[in-house]
């Protein structure tokens, strides 16, 4: 059945409206931050502020996002996500007409529209496995990460191109209309989620919705082990990432347009990463491929800090590259056994909770990135984060993932604030 997922009309739509959302934010991801070195004369700090801001919401909005995504229809709360970040990017054009595009001001959309693009990945974490067959997930997933790392590739490789052709305001404005497509692929979904019933909820209601997915993550040790190793990854992948373009336009020496197209074919790793996801966890097991993954492949991300000027600019994009790899890899396998393993009725929640420590730590990181770079210097703060990448391997070989060929699909009997899930049998060890 998974090879009649291209027939399917509802989940072609969600996968235009995924892909072209992504490629504008990968677009802005890089315009926004070049915008900043090469028209406002931006620090260093400056610059990793920016890359901090999006992932902000996180730290505040993280938690209760994934209570209410339970309570509404997940659908609206992507159509509403999509058209405040339109908004927001067209924002950008108008503060230009009235003089008011400062570093301010791409620093408050940036914070808004991390806040709109936190409510959009919880929704469609939790939206997905209504919308497809249990057995289609993991290829559903694969087609739906890889292709957003398509459109990241060439969105980070326009982006330096828009603004050497348009210029920062012209470029970021163009780019609004990836979001006005992805708006229109959402609103031609016909699939409609079934009513959800309206209780009234006693005060604290929210509190304890959060806490069981909060314990819920941290009481199961598969999902214990993959967000702990996603926390600690994304914070050292946020570090060098948000000092990253300052290290190829002043260490290495490259102009605007040329650092887009080396992130670009660095992130090209992700599309490998997604396709090879399915078939190598199908020879070796889906907890074995992970492990792979998450330590071998990302071991040449070491070369990055070793990128100089000339033949050795290559050093990058193959680091990258692997990095993006496996790095991609795994969170297809992760999301996969996520949408199977997790009781329907607490999806949203263990999301948002495992969303939390992973996606929390971005500004924290972007911070560090900073930090470290104005303290000792962008390359050796370059070797202190990547070094961290492949280490972060180490959290899922010290967990039961070790012990399994494949990541279980059904849960244990557990408790959640005295209630306990529907009993079931994991996966045994190989």
């Amino acid at each position: 059945m998974s090879s009649l997922l291209h027939r399917h009309r509802d989940f072609r739509l969600l996968f235009g409206s995924e892909v072209t959302g992504k490629f504008g934010a990968a677009v802005t991801g890089v315009a926004m931050p070049l915008s900043a070195v090469t028209v406002m004369d931006a620090s260093i700090f400056q610059v990793s502020l920016l890359s901090a801001a999006n992932w902000l919401p996180w730290l505040f909005l993280g938690l209760p996002a994934g209570a209410w995504v339970d309570r509404m229809a997940r659908r609206p709360i992507m159509l509403w996500s999509v058209a405040a970040s339109l908004v927001l990017y067209l924002s950008i054009g108008v503060s230009a007409w009235l003089g008011l595009f400062t570093f301010g001001w791409l620093l408050g959309v940036s914070i808004l529209v991390g806040a709109a693009l936190l409510f959009f990945q919880v929704a469609y974490t939790a939206y997905l496995p209504s919308l497809v067959a249990p057995e289609d997930l993991v290829e559903g997933n694969a087609k739906l990460h890889g292709s957003a790392s398509a459109a990241q590739i060439v969105g980070q490789g326009g982006g330096g191109f828009l603004i050497q052709v348009a210029g920062p305001v012209n470029g970021l404005l163009a780019n609004t209309g990836t979001f006005a497509v992805s708006l229109l692929c959402l609103l031609g979904i016909r699939h409609r989620e079934p009513p959800r019933v309206r209780e009234k909820r006693p005060r604290g209601a929210l509190a304890r919705e959060v806490g069981e997915g909060l314990l819920l993550a941290a009481r199961d040790p598969w999902f214990r082990a993959f967000s702990l190793y996603g926390a600690f990854a994304n914070l050292c992948l946020m570090g060098y990432q948000s000092i990253l373009v300052v290290f190829l336009v002043d260490d290495v020496q490259q102009a605007s347009g040329t650092v887009g197209g080396l992130i670009a074919v660095a992130n090209a790793g992700g599309i490998v990463g997604a396709l090879m996801a399915r078939r190598i966890s199908s020879t070796l097991g889906t907890a074995r491929a992970t492990l792979v993954f998450a330590t071998l492949f990302t071991l040449p991300v070491l070369l990055v800090p070793l990128t100089f000027p000339g033949f050795g600019i290559a050093l990058y994009p193959i680091g990258g590259f692997f990095a993006s790899a496996g790095v991609v890899a795994v969170n297809v396998l992760k999301a996969g056994f996520q949408q199977r393993y997790c009781p329907p009725e607490l999806l949203g929640r263990l999301s948002a909770s495992s969303y939390y420590l992973n996606y929390g730590v971005l500004p924290i990181g972007a911070l560090l990135g900073g930090a470290l770079a104005g303290a000792l210097g962008v390359r050796p703060a370059m070797w202190l984060l990547v070094a961290g990448v492949p280490l972060a391997g180490l959290i899922l070989l010290l967990s039961p993932m070790r012990n399994h060929r494949d990541l279980p699909s059904q849960q244990r009997g557990q408790e959640v604030h005295g209630e306990s899930t529907t009993s079931r049998t994991a996966t045994p060890p190989s």
